[in-house]
């Protein structure tokens, strides 16, 4: 019985480290976005200022 409980364990410690690198991808997608937003703004912003 013992031995079942810890697989038991195993496999839940498995899942929340998928867990852990799904959220890690999550956060890096999230970075890379807004990243992307910041070079708009800046080409946007030297846009208007080649304009003046």
């Amino acid at each position: 019985r013992g031995k079942e409980r810890e697989r038991k364990r195993e496999s839940e410690k498995q899942r929340e480290r998928k867990g852990e690198s799904e959220r890690q991808r999550e956060r890096e997608s999230e970075r890379q976005r807004e990243r992307e937003s910041e070079r708009q703004r800046e080409r946007e912003s030297e846009r208007q200022t080649k304009r003046r």
